[in-house]
């Protein structure tokens, strides 16, 4: 069922600063590249973060009927210790520190990473290349540049002129830097760089005689740089211009910036049609950093082997708290947060665990398909899963309202209900019930239960101020009783 032709996005583009209308290049059909790790080593939260964001975009465009090739990289060469083109490679440091093949440093954290997202319930993408499985396509695309007169050979590597470039393009389109603010906040060479310019960047690099990760080219036995990988891999899997490049928002300069000027110095035409930046994570206020100790891995996260959380998270507690904030929002990761996710989505699943029973009458008193498009709006705009979150809280007093009798349902509204959350909280949100909620529903039963039981008994000896001290106090915590002629039920807001 072809949903989205019901549906209209708005995407907030970071190519033009606002939200437009997705449209997409080819009618049921979207292309998504979202740049992947550099395999050195573990995946951190912040990354758990961006990759979440656009599974859920992922997800949801699947949901509408879209046909959608996902493509997200694995960069396993090429990725220098800094943006200058000096350095190590990432990978080949890590090697060389652990005395192991590089290749056995991408295999470790590779897996890793698959681990890390299967953990919270990531959809795999369509396709998943590495820059080292592609190293024909980026000589290739190296020699249409050449060709093009936007990079020069010394010394055997490779720069991207971005002097050159920039006299008939804008180098700053994405990232909206000017080049001549670049120029001036750029130290000058020292003199042992082969660049013409700072703000050049490498698109081949020479290996030095102990680089171990390297590969014969036309200009030397050497690895390609890193910005380049995305350009060759995007394009091959997804053509020349496609839908949306997705990924976090310390990627949009240089790296993205880069893409955007290989792709037209190669092709002459913008590689794509919507990027989107996914914002950062940050940890009690302040920016996750290892060499500050202000850092928290997903396994200590997820297992309570830390002095930063009070408790073990589950991975859906960690996936719903995440979906709490916009992805273009900086998002705050503290203990307080993730206790208030965790009561919240025990709340959403004993919702959900009361719909089998739930009662059908011959009128609803509630309007279930106005409500299940301000889900679909919610979504619509730009992705919002705030808002969709607060929606189905509407549902979840819906559920509750019909459990206690103050509120009517026909079957097929049910049965629309049903589906409706169903598909939001599990289909799109990616959420697991792993059955602890519905623990917590039967003990929070038996206890409500047992108090109404003490009120009854203290009803019935006359005490009410007794009975009415039980009945104000659950109200306090959001447990309400009412009495009718078949006893008193319970609800909870």
């Amino acid at each position: 069922m072809q949903i989205f032709k019901n549906q209209n996005i708005e995407i907030y583009n970071s190519l033009s600063g606002k939200k437009e209308t997705f449209k997409p290049i080819t009618e049921g059909y979207v292309g998504m590249y979202v740049c992947g790790p550099t395999v050195y080593s573990n995946v951190h939260l912040g990354n758990v973060r961006t990759f979440m964001s656009f599974d859920v975009i992922y997800r949801y465009l699947l949901h509408l009927g879209y046909k959608v090739r996902y493509v997200r990289n694995i960069t396993d060469a090429g990725h220098l210790e800094n943006d200058a083109d000096v350095g190590e490679d990432k990978i080949t440091k890590k090697a060389r520190l652990e005395a192991i093949e590089p290749m056995e440093i991408v295999q470790r954290y590779t897996v890793d990473f698959h681990n890390v997202l299967n953990t919270f319930n990531f959809l795999p993408p369509s396709i998943e290349p590495t820059a080292t499985g592609h190293i024909i396509e980026q000589i290739e695309l190296i020699e249409s540049i050449i060709e093009n007169g936007f990079a020069y050979v010394v010394n055997g590597s490779v720069y991207f002129d971005v002097h050159k470039y920039n006299e008939a393009n804008d180098y700053g389109i994405l990232s909206k830097r000017k080049l001549e603010d670049l120029i001036h906040n750029t130290r000058e060479l020292d003199g042992q760089s082969d660049k013409k310019n700072p703000q050049d960047f490498a698109l081949w690099k020479r290996a030095e005689p102990t680089h171990i990760m390297r590969w014969p080219s036309p200009w030397s036995d050497g690895f390609p740089g890193w910005h380049l990988e995305c350009t060759a891999m995007s394009t091959k899997y997804l053509g020349d211009y496609f839908d949306i490049h997705g990924g976090g928002m310390d990627l949009k300069f240089p790296h993205h910036e880069c893409e955007i000027a290989q792709n037209k110095a190669a092709r002459g035409q913008d590689p794509v049609k919507y990027w989107m930046h996914a914002n950062m994570l940050e940890l009690n206020g302040a920016r996750m950093s290892k060499s500050t100790g202000n850092y928290i891995n997903p396994a200590e996260l997820l297992s309570g082997e830390n002095d930063i959380m009070s408790k073990a998270y589950s991975p859906s507690v960690v996936r719903f708290f995440m979906m709490q904030a916009s992805y273009r929002s900086v998002l705050d990761l503290t203990d307080n947060g993730l206790l208030a996710s965790e009561k919240g989505l025990n709340r959403l699943f004993d919702a959900i665990s009361l719909l089998k029973d739930l009662p059908s009458s011959a009128s609803s008193s509630i309007n279930v398909s106005e409500w299940k498009q301000k889900c679909y709006d919610a979504m619509n705009d730009d992705f919002n899963t705030p808002i969709l979150i607060a929606t189905l809280f509407e549902g979840v007093k819906f559920i509750n309202q019909i459990k206690d009798g103050s509120a009517t349902i026909t079957a097929s509204d049910l049965e629309e209900l049903k589906n409706t959350i169903h598909v939001f909280v599990f289909d799109i949100l990616g959420l697991e019930n792993t059955g602890k909620s519905e623990t917590s529903t039967d003990k929070l039963s038996g206890a409500v239960e047992l108090l109404i039981k003490l009120r009854q008994e203290a009803r019935a000896n006359k005490d009410f101020a007794m009975s009415d001290k039980i009945r104000d106090e659950l109200a306090a915590v959001g447990i309400h009783l009412k009495d009718g002629k078949e006893g008193t039920s319970f609800s909870v807001n």
